[in-house]
């Protein structure tokens, strides 16, 4: 239901500023004299007749009178102060030049006609603006539900404006009646006449008290603990947290409950996300020949965006993924034309011998891996063959090609395996490692291929990960699935994750392998729980959590490393590299092609035995795998 209220005509607004000119000079002019009605009309006149000349000139040159009245804010009252100020001048400049001894504007009628004027202009505009917003909440009464609570974080100017837009529409569908604050200045204290409370525990008990359902970010760049227990006392207290979408998304420039979004789980992560601001990351990578491998993959996709920023003269996209590449491409092909896809398995030694050959890649970023435990779990000899054999078939052809860098990511599945894909990937680790040793013992060449290696946890929003697959069971109703009630994980974001592999390429000079400080575990049950919340439901009352049961070669803790390593500082205190075993690549090697073999014939339990030969610390989870004798 509309209602519409017609706008005042400009020129009527123009003629009552302009009454309401006289009119100040008249009550000036009557506060000067005492009220002496025989003294007060000498003058007056020609007073008037000043003010209404040089008003309506400043009227019309600051077009003081285009405003729609109803909608007065400060920046108006601000131009009416002004023109209000400047006339006020020429008041004087008249006295003096043109009125001699008869002196009408003398200064006191000056400055008290300045306050009374600018008083009496601004205030029927507020007065106007108040009766306009008045009648519409009566004509909305009945007309729509009424307005939820709503409570403001933070005090800023963000916080302000988002203030002023939600309670200047009353047909509007939320009205704010309080602000959130960190700041102890600002506890217990008003602003535009709304209590300000704070974000500890008790703060938020109040705004539930008042009744207040929900509490809108304004502020995007909290500290990430502080957004965490905000987040955690807000809905502890039944108040559902809620975000501004980008300005540019308001529809008709105003906010309701329908546009607001909901807090990503990304965005609780529990520490502060690493920056790494390395100039020497851009004079390594600009106009270099960069070849990225899974490019289509959620990691791969990331490492490529972030790879561009940095300016390289040719981007190799290497994955088996048709439609995946497809969508990646429309995504940066018009805006990037130095990006070049290749369909390609790395597997396929042929196809990875005519990339390297066509496009010589001084860097690669080896990012192609099958992940999930799983299917993994299921399928080793495929396991091997893509996850060993394929980075085998990279590292040998990077060598031959003179690559510079070769940057592999892994994972914290490949410490203390008890799967077979994280064993694969402690195989890969370990044939890299010793084939740069081997390829460097003799010293002799400065241009060896540097491999470096990457290790860190799960990537929430990847690919198949917990996050993306409870949004997709919270979108069908539930129930929202964890294997173990004590089940923990290290999460990161991607972009996080895709810098830190970066940053390895750049910083190693081979053989290393980079871990990260990645903050405490996170219990995937709490996170179901919060992820729940966040969605306005109650755990175990609107979506039930079900536990499923650990999987085939799932353990319930992850690791980032293991008993027998240690770590060596970095440059940068969250960045650390693993002191780990080292092995002789000719025995690698054999073991390894040993392995290879039982992997292309698809012997599962030949393919674990010898997979537990490379890795003595791989003790499998899974049941069927369990029989199959360790060798250490």
């Amino acid at each position: 239901m509309s209602y519409k209220v017609r706008i005042l005509p400009r020129w009527l607004v123009f003629l009552l500023d302009l009454f309401l000119v006289c009119f100040g000079i008249f009550v000036s002019r009557m506060l000067k004299l005492n009220f002496n009605w025989d003294t007060v009309g000498i003058g007056l006149k020609f007073m008037m007749g000043v003010a209404l000349i040089v008003n309506a000139v400043l009227f019309y040159a600051f077009k003081s009178y285009a405003g729609i009245v109803r909608y007065t804010n400060i920046e108006d009252a601000t131009r009416l102060v002004m023109v209000n100020a400047i006339a006020s001048f020429f008041y004087l400049v008249v006295n003096v030049f043109l009125l001699g001894s008869r002196n009408y504007f003398t200064l006191q009628i000056v400055a008290i006609n300045f306050f009374i004027t600018s008083f009496i202009i601004i205030s029927y505009r507020l007065l106007v603006r108040y009766v306009f917003n008045f009648y519409k909440s009566l004509a909305y009464t009945g007309a729509r539900v009424q307005k939820k609570k709503v409570a403001v974080y933070d005090t800023s100017a963000d916080g302000l404006h988002i203030k002023k837009l939600m309670n200047s529409l009353p047909d509007g569908d939320m009205q704010v009646v309080a602000f959130v604050d960190d700041s102890f200045a600002t506890n217990g204290k008003l602003l535009e006449g709304i209590p300000i409370y704070g974000t500890n525990a008790a703060g938020i008990a109040k705004l539930a008290a008042e009744g207040v359902e929900i509490l809108i970010l304004a502020n995007k760049h909290m500290v990430k603990t502080s957004l965490s227990d905000l987040v955690d006392s807000c809905l502890a207290n039944g108040i559902k947290v809620q975000q501004i979408p980008a300005m540019r998304d308001w529809l008709n420039d105003k906010l309701d409950a329908q546009q607001l979004q909901n807090i990503n789980i990304e965005d609780l992560l529990e520490r502060e996300v690493i920056k790494i601001h390395n100039e020497a990351i851009y004079s390594a990578l600009k106009g270099k020949k960069i070849l990225v491998t899974g490019a289509a993959g959620s990691i791969g996709s990331e490492l490529v965006r972030q790879l561009l920023n940095y300016r390289p003269s040719l981007i190799i996209l290497c994955d088996k993924a048709e439609t995946p590449m497809h969508d990646f491409l429309m995504e940066i092909g018009d805006k990037h034309r130095n990006v070049k896809a290749c369909l390609a398995d790395i597997c396929d030694r042929q196809r990875m011998e005519q990339i390297f050959e066509v496009y010589n890649p001084q860097i690669v970023f080896h990012a192609a891996a099958y992940k999930h435990v799983p299917l993994m779990e299921d399928n080793p000899s495929i396991a091997v063959l893509n996850n060993v054999s394929g980075t085998r078939t990279l590292a040998e052809l990077a060598v031959a090609n003179g690559v510079e860098k070769f940057v592999m990511v892994s994972t914290d599945k490949a410490v203390n395996p008890t799967n077979v894909m994280g064993a694969s990937k402690r195989i890969a680790e370990i044939f890299t490692q010793s084939y740069f040793r081997h390829l460097a013992a003799p010293a002799t060449d400065s241009k060896v291929t540097k491999f470096v290696t990457t290790r860190f946890g799960n990537v929430l929003g990847s690919n198949g990960s917990v996050i993306p697959r409870f949004k997709k069971q919270l979108e069908s109703g539930g129930p929202l699935t964890v294997t173990h009630p004590e089940i923990t994980r290290y999460f990161m974001t991607i972009p996080e994750a895709c810098l830190l592999v970066i940053e390895a390429g750049v910083m190693g000079e081979g053989g290393e392998i980079f871990v990260f400080d990645m903050g405490q575990p996170v219990k995937i049950a709490d996170l179901a729980r919060k992820v729940i919340k966040l969605s306005g439901k109650e755990p175990d009352r609107d979506i039930q959590i079900v536990y499923t049961g650990l999987r085939p070669g799932e353990k319930l803790y992850e690791e980032l490393l293991s008993a027998a390593e240690n770590t060596r500082p970095t440059y940068h205190e969250k960045i650390m590299i693993a002191d780990v075993r080292q092995y002789d690549f000719e025995v690698v090697e054999q073991k390894v092609q040993k392995l290879i073999d039982s992997a292309r014939q698809h012997y599962t339990l030949e393919t674990v035995t010898l997979m537990q030969d490379l890795v003595p610390e791989f003790i499998s989870n899974n049941a069927v795998y369990e029989k199959v004798a360790s060798k250490k």
